[in-house]
């Protein structure tokens, strides 16, 4: 988790608050990619991308 300690506290100084929502919906998409891989609802998912 380093990692995104560092990203926390690139945020926190910088004061780049705008970043936070991208960063958000980057995590989730990735999230939704890697959990529909196997299943039967991925042909739908990657119709949407």
């Amino acid at each position: 988790m380093s990692r995104a300690g560092e990203i926390w506290d690139f945020l926190k100084t910088r004061k780049k608050w705008w970043l936070t929502p991208v960063i958000i919906v980057l995590i989730l998409i990735s999230v939704v990619l890697v959990l529909s891989q196997g299943s039967a609802v991925a042909p739908f998912i990657y119709a949407i991308f």
